[in-house]
């Protein structure tokens, strides 16, 4: 006996369950019109009882639009990319659209390659997603749908960009770091060329300024490396013995940081406190001792830059830079000074 297949549900049958027309009914489901809320329910209820799935073409012919993005990233690696797309596909998901996700590699051509690409699909709009916070060239002008750019802020002021606001990020580290009694702050970072290093780094001065400090011997420059970080915490104990806490550009730093003050007897936090940057948990929380850090909330940059390539798709633009504040993840490693701390000062300082 042939086994009778099951017609799709489609917008007719919704109609006739809620007892409107098909127009009403198209138009509660889609937000549109002049309805009372009432209306909308019924149909909404309808809808769900019935199991209905949307038509993405019959909706694509009807509004004009794909309900689909392109996500361009540069970084291969996922560090930074991945928490910015979840975030950002939490806020797209809430308009019912799908995203394309595109590795650039850094690579230029292969960007433009993507970029006529997704055109080609019809997207509605494109988020770029970068993995420094080096502000970047804008992916091109005249560009047929909005773009919001994400980390990685662009150049033209006109676009929309939303980025982290590391200089209060950093600021609410070294004052935590005031705050437990530490005042020989050092600062080792990556490289000078990178936007984000000397950013943090001018943000470190200024604040550590605004309470009558000096970051000890400037600041440290070097690589976004553990070797660099175990060899700056040997150079930072022989040049400033009596430091007492060492703020770092970031995670992967702060774990070689805390791997050298080992190694050269400093206990931390008792006499050494330590702050990274990133709140990358795989590094953070197996550095011993688990690490205070600055979270640049990757996932909230991601759901902002959703937020407002949704908003341009209907019309609505926001150009410039939107901030997302840091938040400061206080684990053990800069716990308070400890009273000992004289002592060891006076120890390393005799060569003991």
């Amino acid at each position: 006996m042939a086994t009778m297949r099951r017609r799709p549900v489609n917008i007719t049958d919704v109609a006739t369950r809620a007892g409107v027309s098909v127009g009403t009914a198209s138009k509660a489901l889609n937000g549109r019109g002049q309805l009372r809320e009432e209306t909308r329910i019924r149909v909404r209820a309808a809808a769900e009882e019935l199991s209905f799935v949307p038509n993405a073409a019959a909706q694509s012919l009807h509004t004009g639009r794909t309900f689909t993005v392109g996500v361009i990233t540069t970084d291969s690696y996922g560090r930074f990319s991945i928490p910015v797309m979840r975030g950002a596909e939490d806020a797209l998901g809430m308009g019912q659209i799908a995203a394309f996700l595109c590795d650039s590699r850094d690579d230029v051509i292969r960007e433009q390659h993507y970029l006529g690409t997704l055109l080609s699909r019809r997207v509605d709009g494109i988020i770029v997603a970068g993995r420094r916070t080096d502000a970047r060239p804008p992916l091109g002008h005249d560009i047929p749908v909005p773009v919001v750019y994400a980390f990685a802020p662009s150049q033209d002021p006109a676009d929309s960009s939303v980025a982290s606001d590391e200089g209060q990020g950093v600021r609410e580290a070294i004052n935590h770091l005031v705050m437990t009694g530490r005042r020989r702050i050092a600062h080792v970072t990556g490289p000078r060329d990178h936007a984000s290093a000397e950013h943090r780094a001018e943000s470190a001065r200024a604040a550590a300024a605004e309470h009558g400090l000096e970051l000890l011997g400037d600041v440290w420059f070097g690589g976004w490396s553990q070797a660099w970080g175990r060899f700056a915490a040997a150079s930072v104990l022989k040049a400033h013995p009596d430091v007492d806490a060492i703020f770092c550009g970031s995670d992967v730093i702060a774990a070689g940081v805390a791997e050298g003050l080992r190694e050269a007897g400093c206990r931390v936090p008792e006499e050494i406190a330590i702050v990274g940057v990133d709140n990358w948990k795989i590094v953070a929380e197996a550095t011993r001792p688990p690490l205070t850090t600055i979270d640049l909330n990757l996932e909230e940059i991601g759901r902002k830059a959703g937020e407002l390539l949704l908003a341009a798709i209907d019309g609505r633009t926001a150009p410039g830079i939107h901030w997302v504040p840091c938040s400061l993840v206080v684990r053990e490693s800069s716990a308070p000074a400890s009273p000992s701390r004289q002592t060891f000062t006076r120890r390393i300082s005799m060569g003991r």
